[in-house]
């Protein structure tokens, strides 16, 4: 997925191509998210020997809103091919179609707010969600200030 020339903190529609994932699925109580996700990336880690480096794109979160206090996620990084599972490592995709954007600029803490205020303007913009989020992260960089993150709600 292409990175989107969007201003930080601005919400918008934007269309979105269905893109190649190698991902970690993971179902988690919300007190134990962090450490779900960190165990996924750790899995990622050790199958992404098994791509070239120019097969490899930006990791992201893909997640569906929590049902019963559980959240159903996939830790992932985009592909430019298919691929047999890798051990919990398996092929998805990111979807395709209309999806409301936001572009975070900084720190992580924030996501919690970026999402809130996403889902807010959707909510004023009469925006009908299908229930699909994702986060894509990068460029990675060594100052917290600088680091991007671009939330993603597919619309309905």
């Amino acid at each position: 997925m292409e990175r989107l020339n969007q201003a930080p903190g601005a919400c918008r529609i934007v269309t979105v191509d269905r893109q190649l994932t190698a991902v970690v699925k993971v179902a988690a109580a919300m007190s134990a998210v962090p450490e779900a996700e960190r165990g996924a990336r750790r899995k990622l880690s050790a199958a992404m020997p098994s791509f070239a480096p120019e097969e490899i794109g930006a990791g992201f979160t893909l997640w569906r809103p929590p049902a019963n206090g559980v959240l159903s996620m996939e830790p992932g990084v985009i592909v430019t091919r298919d691929f047999a599972p890798i051990g919990e490592v398996v092929p998805s995709a990111l979807p395709a179609g209309r999806a409301a954007s936001f572009l975070l600029k900084g720190s992580y803490e924030g996501m919690a707010g970026a999402w809130q205020t996403l889902f807010d303007w959707c909510k004023a913009e009469k925006l009908t969600l299908a229930g699909v989020n994702w986060q894509l992260y990068g460029p990675f960089t060594d100052k917290t200030e600088d680091l991007e993150t671009t939330l993603f709600a597919l619309l309905a």
